[in-house]
């Protein structure tokens, strides 16, 4: 295989390396899927400050070998508000650490005389059966065997893949090595491309670990790692770019994280390595060299596990500063609602349904916020006499029913992705209510849109309302506002788990106000001098303000999985 590498054995190679990554996302996210909403309360319980975060970030990672998994989920954790920006960077870099471990794995069991891609199969004849269980965690709890063995089945095929460096092309590598900090620079940017192609910093190292096998130089390979740190955190910042600014600042602060472990690293290289050199003579394994290959491999674990140790044990105390830099470099929109956007939910960026849908109700809380401005604006034409102020607060209820139109599609579409992934029971349920939250706050703000084209046919036709019409309606906005709140504080509330009871009561209350306006209304209408264009205005206004009642009353009842 030495001399001829080919088009087939390319294809062998990059085939390998797709058993390799889909074995490490299918073990990856079937760890996700077991753990379910116990990992979401670790997480959160863990972080109250940057030293917990670090650990926390540190064994998730550990646990679930996916730093990019980990920081997937820490970028939903602050969408969603479950955490804040500072403790989400102590996470990230104890994901860093964290990350270290799947290298020492696939040195433990890839390459050692004990490994477990001879016994993939058999674990693979284990956890297929497991796939057409009913119980969702039995399910995922398969899926991960399965991956498991893939993973170690792709580094088998990767290991047969890569020819042993021949050595003319030793020699030609050993001599790039002889520039100083620029043939460092050089093989960190081999580092960063590769791991962009491949998309994974764990199949990057496992590659680099081969080559070493293979004859590849420590100096070499240690550059290499470097740059793959970089590389890890570009996909991220790649995938924040349609994200919100949540989402970016995460991931830029993992970028920064990573980019300055790598400049002061380069100062201190030969430093570094001849540290880890004597450490490695010490041992009964010897001094790293092309013919020691084994040496090479621990060398470049342990490089790769000191160096993120020694940058996180720096950067730990200048958390605050990483978090003012990335709120510098990503500042918040200005007049959000204005200038819509979703901002909890992070476009591109898909995490375990439980953590979408905490995402997804943030964004609805947001939503009746929105939709309740609209109730204020117009509550204040009402009053406003001035034609100019009147005209702009009208154009300002229509931009903001195109929100709600755009927020409804979004979120719809949001959630009907979540929906068609292997979800539970409970998720279901709440998928359900929460489509039908969204259709109706649509409605109420369509309810709203109408009202003030209402508003505007009252100051075309030059209408009028009496001093108890104006103050008819000042009560019943005044009890939809009441209403609203209400709706909202229960749409911040865990699902299925609020009490219905004071909405219903308010529901009674609006409905008894409208009624009696109405009765009020039909007995003036039966005189003479009442003006029937305004009081067709009028009745139009307060039958809509009663229709909005009944769908504040729909949410609820949705939010209590009444649906």
């Amino acid at each position: 295989m030495q001399g001829s590498f080919g088009v087939f054995e390319v294809l062998m190679l990059i085939g390998s390396l797709g058993l390799f990554i889909y074995g490490m996302k299918m073990m990856s996210e079937g760890i996700q899927k077991v753990a379910g909403n116990k990992m979401r309360e670790i997480l959160a319980a863990m972080t109250s400050n940057r030293f917990t975060g670090l650990i926390t970030g540190f064994f998730t990672t550990a646990l679930i070998q996916s730093s990019s998994a980990t920081t997937v989920m820490i970028v939903s954790f602050v969408n969603a508000g479950l955490l804040s920006l500072r403790q989400a960077i102590g996470v990230i870099m104890g994901a860093n650490i964290g990350t270290t471990i799947t290298a020492v794995l696939i040195l433990l069991f890839g390459f050692s005389k004990f490994s477990i891609s001879d016994y993939a199969l058999p674990l693979i004849a284990i956890g297929f059966p497991m796939l057409f269980f009913k119980n969702n965690r039995v399910k995922s709890g398969g899926e991960t065997l399965i991956g498991f063995s893939i993973l170690f089945m792709g580094l088998d095929f990767l290991k047969e893949s890569i020819p042993p460096i021949s050595p003319d092309t030793l020699e030609y590598l050993i001599g790039l090595t002889e520039y100083g900090v620029f043939s460092t620079i050089l093989f960190v940017f081999i580092g960063t491309l590769l791991t962009i192609i491949v998309q994974s910093s764990s199949a990057a190292m496992a590659l680099t670990i081969i080559m070493c096998e293979r004859g590849m130089p420590l100096d070499m390979a240690a550059a290499i790692v470097l740059g793959e740190n970089i590389g890890t955190t570009v996909t991220a910042n790649l995938a924040a770019l349609i994200g919100n600014a949540h989402a970016k600042r995460a991931a830029r602060a993992h970028l920064i994280f990573n980019v300055f472990g790598v400049t002061w690293m380069l100062f201190v290289f030969p430093f570094f390595l001849d540290g880890v050199n004597a450490y490695m003579e010490t041992t009964s394994i010897g001094m790293p060299s092309p013919e020691n290959s084994k040496a090479t491999k621990f060398a470049l674990t342990l490089f790769h596990m000191a160096f993120n140790i020694v940058n996180t044990s720096i950067l730990i105390w200048f958390v605050g500063f990483i978090a003012k830099t990335v709120v510098r470099m990503v500042p918040a929109r200005n007049d959000e609602d204005e200038q819509f956007s979703l901002e909890y939910i992070g476009g591109g960026i898909m995490s375990t349904p439980e953590l979408s849908l905490i995402e997804a109700q943030k964004e609805l809380v947001k939503y009746g916020g929105i939709t309740h401005r609209m109730l204020g604006f117009l509550k204040e034409i009402l009053f406003e006499k001035d034609k100019k102020q009147l005209q702009m607060k009208l154009e300002r209820i229509q931009k903001y029913e195109e929100i709600t139109d755009r927020i409804e599609v979004e979120v719809a579409d949001y959630l009907l992705t979540v929906s068609q992934g292997e979800i539970s029971d409970d998720a279901s349920r709440k998928v359900r209510s929460m489509l039908s939250i969204v259709s109706e706050m649509e409605q109420i703000g369509d309810i709203f849109y109408q009202m003030s084209r209402t508003f505007d046919r009252k100051q075309k036709t030059k209408a009028w309302f009496t001093l108890e019409q104006r103050n008819n309606l000042l009560k019943m906005f005044e009890l939809v506002d009441k209403s609203f709140e209400n709706m909202v504080y229960n749409l911040e509330k865990k699902y299925e788990d609020i009490d219905l009871t004071k909405a219903r009561d308010m529901e009674n209350e609006l409905n008894e106000e409208r009624n009696k306006i109405r009765k009020e209304h039909l007995d003036h209408m039966g005189q003479g001098d009442y003006n029937i264009n305004s009081g067709m205005i009028y009745n139009d206004l307060y039958s809509s303000l009663q229709k909005v009642g009944d769908h504040i009353m729909q949410i609820s009842e949705s939010i209590a999985g009444e649906v």
